[in-house]
């Protein structure tokens, strides 16, 4: 695996996460809808939400750089890579939103992550 190939790929993790984390933060941000849920209420919450275009926009930049990705390397190599995204979004929901993180789902995410390391580094 290049040097470009990696950076390419740990961008694409992080906007991943970055994504996810955008969404979430701008989530819960809004305010709760008076007599309950009421879809057009809900969309006009949604597209007044800076946070959730953030994560669009990360999403949109995602894609284009996950494309120049795939125009570099088999599939077989860098989708297992795009794994590392859900470790990513475990430590950033422990880092930045203080979310409890159990033990059982350490392991799994170390699994993961070793999973993508057997993967990547093997030809």
């Amino acid at each position: 695996m290049t040097l470009t190939l990696f950076a390419l790929i740990a961008l694409t993790v992080s906007l991943d996460v970055v994504g996810q984390l955008a969404f979430k933060l701008g989530l819960d941000s809004l305010p709760e809808l008076a007599g309950g849920f009421r879809l057009l209420g809900f969309c006009r919450q949604l597209f007044a939400a800076p946070l959730l275009w953030t994560g669009i926009l990360a999403y949109v930049v995602e894609f284009v750089t996950w494309l120049t990705v795939l125009s570099m390397a088999p599939l077989s190599l860098v989708f297992p890579a795009a794994a590392l995204s859900y470790c990513g979004v475990v430590v950033a929901g422990r880092v930045v939103l203080k979310e409890h993180i159990s033990r059982r789902r350490w392991m799994g995410t170390l699994l993961i992550t070793a999973g993508v390391m057997l993967v990547c580094t093997t030809q």
